[in-house]
């Protein structure tokens, strides 16, 4: 009989998971899935913009120069260009979270497992991040920005790590898990930064205000283009592509990818082969958190510089995560071009980005929420259609039939 905890599910030898199926189907098609998704998901959102009464083109015009990508063309220039540089750069500030978001899910899609948790690790790791940047006060600032996002990525791993455990040795579905403890990691946060919780700010001004110390002035992350004052680009962006290489060498030049891959491709087998799917399981899981907690610890330090229980509340950027890796097809250069695609579509629906002549603001935001929901959709519809068809639910009866009919 397959181990559950072993990743079989129970439906027999050579089971393969949903996540596993779906990493699969990515694996296929080159970069022609992810192109055509894309594409038919705008199409589809320019059929919402036009049942609004706007223009699809100059619609995704103006998002398209609201996020700044415009700044690549040479002939942009003047005035023009300084706004699109300005906006650029705030879509690289969000384009770093989400690529450690993104390589967050797809290293766990890598092993069959659907990381959802990617939003509690990232808020996990934010709080760690910032109650290390606003404690040991006359620590040398580059050592203190360290120690912070180190512990930022430390707390997170141990949160992904819980799923991870709880998969191994329990057979609990990680998608439960995942997703029970992104409402732990809310509540727990609501509880910490709450006007009478532990982590609440220090000073008298803050008394009736929600939120954390504000991180010492020295662990602010370095802006290397655009003014401080106005938020330039800080270099969480580079640490973000550094991760992303790292992501690509782990899977791919390292026994722990090598056993990684193993295990998404099928569990049973893997163990067959003398690897450890539940070992891997945590494994995984404590990478994943790791990943998605220093995306939570780039923020704190690159631009928000201390945590409110609002912010705590809003956050979903985990849940783009998902969406950036599906679109990525699960490899570390496809997530960091959709990751920006994801950072570009978010920052040019802006209500500052978009002309109320053009488009309404306030629906913009809808919109680029519309997208993200139609790539998940068309990326993985596929897969579900097939795990869901008449033929395979019947093969699926008929599996569990034999099975109760073998003699124990």
């Amino acid at each position: 009989m397959t181990n559950p905890a072993l990743g079989g599910g129970g439906e027999g030898p050579g089971t393969l998971t949903v996540a596993s199926k779906l990493e699969g189907y990515l694996r296929g098609g080159g970069v022609l899935v992810p192109v055509t998704t894309a594409l038919l998901a705008f199409f589809v959102g320019g059929l919402v913009v036009l049942a609004t009464g706007a223009n699809p083109i100059d619609t995704y015009k103006a998002i398209f120069e609201g996020s700044g990508l415009n700044w690549l063309f040479p002939w942009v220039s003047g005035d023009d260009r300084v706004i699109a540089a300005l906006n650029l750069q705030q879509t690289l500030i969000l384009t770093a979270p989400l690529i450690l978001t993104g390589l967050a899910v797809a290293f766990a899609f890598r092993a069959g497992l659907f990381n959802i948790g990617g939003n509690g690790q990232y808020l996990i790791g934010s709080y760690g991040a910032v109650y290390a940047a606003s404690s040991f006060e006359g620590m040398p600032g580059w050592l203190h920005v360290i120690v912070a996002m180190v512990a930022g990525a430390v707390v997170g791993a141990l949160w992904g790590g819980i799923a991870g455990f709880l998969k191994a040795t329990t057979g609990a579905n990680e998608v439960i898990s995942t997703i029970m403890l992104n409402y732990t990691a809310l509540y727990m946060g609501l509880y910490f930064f709450g006007t009478k919780g532990p982590l609440h700010s220090s000073d008298p001004a803050n008394a009736s205000i929600p939120v954390s110390n504000d991180v010492f002035e020295d662990t602010k992350l370095p802006v290397f283009w655009g003014d401080p004052e106005l938020q330039g680009l800080h270099i969480g962006i580079f640490i973000a592509v550094g991760v992303a290489a790292l992501f690509w060498v782990l899977l791919n030049r390292s026994t722990t990818g090598y056993e990684v891959r193993a295990v998404g491709y099928n569990p049973d087998a893997a163990e067959y082969g003398g690897i450890s799917a539940g070992r891997n399981y945590v494994k995984v899981m404590l990478i994943c958190g790791a990943f998605a907690g220093l995306a939570g610890a780039i923020d704190v330090l690159g631009w928000q510089f201390r945590i409110a229980t609002i912010d705590v509340q809003v956050s979903l950027i985990g849940f783009t995560g998902i969406a950036v890796a599906l679109l990525g097809r699960n490899t570390a250069v496809g997530t960091a071009i959709a990751a920006l695609l994801f950072a570009a579509l978010q920052n040019g629906t802006s209500v500052r980005n978009l002309d109320p002549a053009v488009f309404e603001p306030e629906l913009a935001t809808n919109l680029a929420t519309v997208i993200q929901g139609l790539i998940v959709l068309f990326v993985s519809a596929p897969v579900l259609v097939t795990m869901l068809s008449p033929s395979r639910l019947r093969r699926r009866r008929a599996r569990r039939a034999r099975g109760a009919e073998a003699p124990s």
